[in-house]
């Protein structure tokens, strides 16, 4: 089972939802980054369980104890280790799950490829719960791109068919700071108690939803990244769907495919200060693989939370017999609202890896 996502920075994941302990290795980082533990316990709180009732009841504290790398608050160019122990796990919930398939999980396809040795409890390896080492990372990573002036925002952009405004032409200082205070980012007023009684009503439902999450990078130089096979989409691509529950990304305007190609082309201009814009920004700040300067932009897809209490359909691979399942444990009726964090760990981490190239 491959851990490691290696460009110019690696990162190696490891542990399970319901081991003793889940963490990562951020190899090849940079050295005499100040590691400002009070930033890391921010971004770790946004993703962490047990925040309200929209949320799964599990309660982790996902204090991250550093175990190298790290010298008198600075990062010393040595591999860094970020342990996360576990304490709330409820692993009887989950005995029956080696023999009734869960719709939607990795259970079936998992039991095949590793032959039935694949840890069930809570997900195992597959499990959201990894993504708090990566939240770990990413708010590393964060520190070394603000040191360059590079900045990653994201908000909330839909839950099931509750839509908040996409971001504007101009995401200016203030709106990074007002979402980046936010526990949950929205743009518009009042719409996120709109979501709320969405999820509300889906987890008295013994339901789940869904919805998509916008993310910008910014202050990105011009020129990163390459065509085809090394292009900053397929860079970025291929960490967003490592996130559990991602199944679409979109670049720029999502409906661009719908324009014309005078619509959808981002025209040129000089500014005040002869520096190089573009009117619009519907190829999210990214062409020929390669960035231009504008703002990279994308909107992810996130499915609704495969683990829900109704009865479902399902097979039993000891009896090999067709079967219902009605799971029990603690889960999240939306994941969408723990996953803004993650999404701009990823991006931060993709961020410096185009830095690196």
């Amino acid at each position: 089972m491959p851990a490691t996502w290696k460009s110019n920075l690696e990162v190696t994941i490891f542990g399970e939802s319901h081991g003793k302990a889940i963490g990562v290795v951020l190899g090849n980082f940079p050295a005499g980054i100040k590691v400002d533990e009070e930033f890391i316990a921010v971004q770790m709180k946004k993703r962490a369980p047990g925040l309200n009732i929209m949320s799964t009841s599990r309660k982790e504290a996902d204090k991250v104890e550093i175990v190298s790398g790290v010298f008198e608050g600075m990062t010393t160019g040595a591999p860094i280790c970020g342990m996360i122990y576990n304490s709330d796990q409820h692993s009887k919930d989950y005995s029956i799950l080696k023999e009734k398939m869960r719709p939607a999980h990795s259970d079936y396809p998992a039991a095949i490829r590793y032959n039935g040795f694949n840890d069930v409890r809570g997900g195992g390896h597959f499990s959201g719960r990894i993504t708090a080492p990566i939240v770990f990372a990413g708010a590393l990573c964060k520190l070394a791109l603000k040191q360059k002036g590079i900045e990653i925002v994201s908000h909330i952009a839909q839950i099931k068919d509750v839509h908040d405004d996409l971001f504007p032409m101009d995401i200016t200082p203030e709106m990074v700071e007002r979402l980046s205070n936010m526990q949950y980012p929205v743009i518009k007023e009042g719409v996120f108690e709109q979501m709320s009684e969405t999820i509300d009503e889906a987890r008295w439902g013994q339901n789940s939803v869904g919805g998509k999450i916008e993310c910008a990078i910014l202050n990105v130089p011009v020129g990163l990244g390459d065509p085809f096979f090394d292009s900053v989409e397929s860079k970025l691509s291929s960490l967003m769907f490592s996130i559990p529950a991602v199944k679409s990304i979109a670049f720029g305007n999502a409906n661009i495919s719908e324009l014309t190609g005078k619509e959808a082309n981002d025209e040129y201009y000089y500014d005040e200060f002869k520096n190089v814009k573009t009117t619009t920004n519907n190829n999210g700040g990214i062409l020929g693989g390669i960035t231009t300067g504008m703002p990279v932009v994308f909107t992810l897809g996130l499915k609704p939370t495969s683990s829900i209490s109704l009865k479902q359909n399902t097979i039993d691979i000891k009896s090999r017999e067709n079967t219902t399942l009605e799971i029990v444990g603690r889960h999240d009726p939306c994941v969408v609202l723990r996953a803004a964090v993650v999404v701009e760990a990823m991006s931060a981490i993709a961020a410096l890896d185009l830095l690196n190239d």
